[in-house]
């Protein structure tokens, strides 16, 4: 449990970000916090690393700083996502209650997201009987995730360039609505794979399943943001309405096609 405070010190200090800018809670301090979180477990078990196990831990890095770089570079070129992201009504003084409970709520999640990681580390390092199938299965499923994330992100930036004013319906977009969050579904996936065969504990389990059902539903939810953004922009296109009726907004395959409805995912 020591170690899980360590990192749960580690999430709030680069979190912390947050007390600047509110969204940054959920975008920068989420990039650099993992990023950060994965380098504190490289520290604290750096005995019980294996090859799997560094390896998760360079595709976390990977992918957090990609994600913040991403992120922050959008933030200072396009200047309509900044109107998006810089919403008057996200920038009203929120009370300290409120920038504190979301605060904690993002550092603890971002632990229990690593936690599969930092669990398989543990147990190594206590002496368990661990293997390196799964820890190499999910390596395999998390670098999925990242170039499925990071092409999402490049062929929308790309089509946007093109025609700023037209949704964006072209290479993995034709797939899901969302292939930029079925990406960070993938990984995190992944990270939760990684935590079979590595002796986990009832109790880790729980919490390795708390992180992964709370960033799937940070997904759904953002899913249905851009949903009720889109529709209000494009709702009148016909276009828009044939491509949001065929094309799933999140899981390939999977027929759901909104989420519109469900204010349970409103966060």
């Amino acid at each position: 449990m020591t170690e899980l405070l360590i990192l749960f010190a580690v999430s709030l200090a680069v979190s912390a970000v947050g007390w600047k800018y509110f969204i940054y809670f959920f975008s920068l301090g989420y990039g650099y916090g993992i990023v950060a979180l994965a380098v504190a477990m490289m520290v604290m078990f750096g005995g019980a690393l294996s090859a799997p196990t560094a390896v998760l831990c360079c595709l976390l890095i990977v992918f957090g700083m990609r994600l913040g770089t991403f992120l922050l570079m959008r933030e200072r070129k396009a200047t309509a996502y900044r109107k998006i992201l810089y919403d008057p009504s996200l920038q009203k003084k929120k009370p300290a209650g409120v920038v504190v409970t979301v605060w904690l709520f993002c550092a603890i999640l971002y632990v229990l997201q690593v936690s599969p990681v930092a669990f398989r580390l543990m147990n190594t390092r206590a002496g368990a009987a661990v293997s390196d199938l799964w820890a190499w299965i999910g390596a395999a499923t998390v670098l999925c995730g990242i170039l499925l994330e990071a092409f999402a992100d490049m062929q929308k930036s790309a089509a946007k360039k093109r025609n700023p004013k037209r949704f964006v319906d072209t290479g993995l977009y034709r797939i899901v609505r969302c292939p930029n969050y079925l990406g960070e579904v993938t990984i995190w996936t992944g990270v939760l794979l990684s935590g079979i065969g590595a002796g986990l504990a009832w109790w880790q389990w729980l919490v390795a399943a708390i992180g992964y059902v709370g960033i799937v539903y940070v997904m759904f939810s953002g899913a249905r943001r851009l949903e009720l953004r889109q529709n209000e922009v494009y709702g009148s296109d016909p276009e828009y309405q044939a491509y949001v009726k065929k094309t799933p907004i999140l899981i390939p395959f999977l027929p759901i096609y909104s989420v519109e409805r469900y204010k349970w995912l409103q966060a």
